[in-house]
């Protein structure tokens, strides 16, 4: 902190020399007096059972007298050493979990007590205008002091947290995965309790030139500094826990990688990748939430997109010869053929027509495959096949 050098920042330049001398006896009584008055007035700082509390106040209660009847005795003296002490006080206190109130109201207490002792003791309007304001300078100024240290070390302890959050989404994501006793102790010293289950979950920003900040709770683990920004959702099966994700999904593309075990983690958070890598594309719908598990075909089928797509050139060579409009039906009625056992009733509801319609689509399908249309050995390869043909036809059309 950089203090002015004027007159007005330093009123005790006003205050007659001799003061000093005539203020020093009475520290040793005041100190006491202002600690039993702070413990009255502020319950925090109200612990006789604390030993220590007890040293550390009354040393930072008689510094803050000492200190201020040094000033008055030499003026000029270089602020730092005094404000040190009480960014020192500041960061103890935001140490020790206490709060900045009741910090600055000990302080307030303590400055009003000894204004008052001393007022009682002295009768000359020339020394105590000036003294009054001096007092009162010099409490903003520690104040001040002691407030910034405690910002400071508030600042720090939270930077230490994230760093440990940051070390133990490392481990939870690494692979192989770290050992449950090193998860474990950076969790401890993190302040995560280990949940049974979680999820990963991939982001992307819907508006990439206006960052949103993500507000959660503080169990859920996220990075969104790194070029592909994600979270780790605890229980993500639990109650609120679709809320938590719909907030989320209002200003970030969100995909949800499937519950799995703690130990899960970086196969969860993969799953959630490709499916957004998916919907960026436009093979799987991004205009809501994705889950994984709405789209465990698509997925599964686009793990190997160029050995799917030497597929579908094989098994799907017959519809090539059609019109683009025609051989989409076509393709859709033998996917939900295929899916539904070539019942016609299911398959129609299915695709929302008539059953007579995807009858006269399967006389269709069987000139232009034969028999190898119910060939069961080849059912499975056709309805990937299908499947990833199907994706990537939408995806061109949109």
């Amino acid at each position: 902190m950089v203090r002015r050098q004027d007159a007005e920042s330093r009123p005790w330049l006003a205050v007659p020399r001799g003061i000093a001398v005539w203020l020093r006896p009475l520290i040793g009584p005041l100190v006491d007096e202002v600690i039993a008055e702070i413990g009255s007035q502020v319950p925090e700082f109200d612990r006789p059972e604390d030993e220590v509390f007890g040293q550390q106040r009354r040393l930072a209660v008689e510094a803050a007298l000492r200190q201020f009847v040094d000033l008055l005795e030499n003026p000029r003296a270089p602020w730092e050493s005094i404000a040190s002490v009480y960014r020192a006080i500041g960061a103890w206190e935001a140490a020790q979990g206490r709060s900045l109130d009741a910090l600055q109201r000990s302080l307030r207490v303590g400055a009003r007590l000894a204004w008052r002792r001393i007022a009682e003791q002295c009768d000359s309007p020339d020394v105590l205008g000036p003294l009054a304001e001096a007092i009162f300078v010099f409490l903003d100024e520690i104040a001040a002091a002691a407030s910034e240290g405690y910002l400071k070390a508030i600042g720090r302890a939270a930077g230490e947290v994230e760093r440990r959050r940051r070390r133990l989404l490392g481990l939870l994501l690494s692979d192989p995965p770290a050992s449950p006793e090193e998860v474990a102790e950076v969790a401890r010293m993190a302040g995560w309790a280990l949940p049974r289950t979680v999820a990963g979950v991939a982001l992307l920003e819907r508006k990439p030139d206006q960052f949103t900040p993500l507000t959660l709770p503080p169990d859920v683990l996220v990075d969104t500094d790194c070029p592909q920004p994600y979270l780790l959702l605890p229980d993500p099966d639990g109650p609120g826990r679709s809320r938590i994700l719909a907030a989320i999904d209002v200003d970030w593309i969100t995909a949800v990688g499937p519950t799995v075990p703690l130990r899960g983690a970086a196969n969860s958070l993969r799953w959630a990748r490709e499916a957004l890598t998916l919907a960026r594309r436009g093979i799987i719908p991004r205009d809501g939430l994705i889950r994984c598990s709405d789209h465990e075909a698509t997925i599964v089928v686009f793990r190997d997109e160029g050995f799917i797509q030497n597929v579908a050139a094989n098994r799907l060579a017959p519809l090539e010869a059609l019109r683009p409009g025609q051989r989409e039906r076509l393709a859709e009625t033998l996917l939900a053929c295929l899916q539904r056992g070539f019942n016609a009733n299911e398959a129609a509801e299915r695709l929302h027509i008539h059953p007579q319609t995807v009858r006269y689509r399967l006389r269709q399908l069987e000139e232009l495959f034969g028999e190898r249309l119910y060939d069961t050995d080849r059912q499975l390869a056709l309805e990937m096949a299908l499947h990833a043909w199907l994706a990537l036809a939408r995806a061109r059309e949109t």
